[in-house]
């Protein structure tokens, strides 16, 4: 019997995937395969301001280019924008933070992130609106969940068993629908991995807090099992000068790197040089045995 039925390669359109994006998919690839599970493409595309066509078709070439597969989710561009855009599933949404505001665990808040950052240097939210009682209804709001700095919340992380997640100070009281009147990311990647059934969440230890961040979420919707799911938090890759990968910059773009002329292979073997493999993998499979 298989131990995990559904995990998810959960890219965002807002840059060309790097070679730190396919090192994931790649743990994720080889969970999934280890441990029985399909394997789910859902683009993250609501952020329509950071979003471009260019980046979702980027997406399907990189996973084309390195021949990595995938058991369900859009197979083009075309059945991407008709049938798997999160815009489809707005509903849902909106559905859930109609839940949270009738449980009485949201309140309105109109301040800026130039205000936050003056009450506090760090960015952390201070609960200036938490006893304001403004609208929710009002232009210009957020709405944001009751959640106080360092809250305890335990959840399952893979070769660990259960562990004691702090909730970051920077996600105190974190926005769930921000003030375009859409959903935020953490609302919108735990309904969408209730709706689709995944129950093994595969991502870098950047999203850590996140993780925290959405358990706490689940708790307060209807009928899931959130809580309960499996989660491994990769190392991340780090590109020249040790610095974080970012879609931001071309310098790991596997567009970038096949338009000078790497080899799938060739790529393989940056991301294994990357994570201090003594051995150079040339494909999706060779990685197997080798990543831990």
């Amino acid at each position: 019997m298989s131990e995990f039925k559904l995990t998810r390669f959960a890219p965002t359109p807002s840059g060309f995937l790097h070679i730190g994006n396919i090192y994931s998919f790649i743990i994720t690839h080889h969970l999934a395969k280890k441990n029985g599970a399909k394997v789910l493409l859902r683009i993250d595309d609501l952020d329509r301001e950071r979003y471009k066509p260019r980046f979702v078709q980027d997406i399907f070439d990189s996973l084309d280019f390195l021949e990595i597969p995938y058991d369900q989710g859009p197979r083009d561009m075309a059945d991407f924008e008709q049938n798997h855009a999160q815009i489809h599933r707005l509903p849902l949404y909106n559905k859930a933070l109609e839940e949270l505001r009738n449980k009485k665990v949201l309140f309105a808040c109109d301040c800026s992130r130039k205000k936050i950052e003056k009450m506090n240097p760090k960015g952390y939210y201070t609960g200036f609106c938490l006893r304001r009682n403004l609208p929710f209804d009002q232009a210009e709001i957020t709405w944001r969940i009751k959640a106080k700095m360092h809250l305890d919340v335990p959840f399952k992380e893979l070769n660990l068993g259960i562990v004691n997640g702090k909730l970051p100070g920077i996600l105190t009281d974190f926005v769930v629908r921000k003030k375009d009147a859409m959903p935020s990311y953490q609302l919108t990647s735990l309904v969408d991995d209730i709706h689709y059934g995944v129950d093994l969440i595969v991502r870098g230890k950047d999203l850590w807090g996140s993780t925290i961040a959405q358990v706490f979420l689940s708790k307060f919707l209807p009928e899931n099992t959130f809580a309960q799911n499996t989660f491994h938090h990769h190392p991340l890759l780090h590109g020249p000068n040790n610095q974080k990968l970012s879609k931001s910059s071309d310098v790991t773009s596997i567009q970038l790197l096949r338009k000078t002329g790497k080899k799938k292979e060739e790529i393989y073997g940056m991301i294994a040089e990357a994570i201090g493999l003594e051995q150079r993998p040339k494909n999706l499979e060779e990685f197997g045995g080798l990543i831990k």
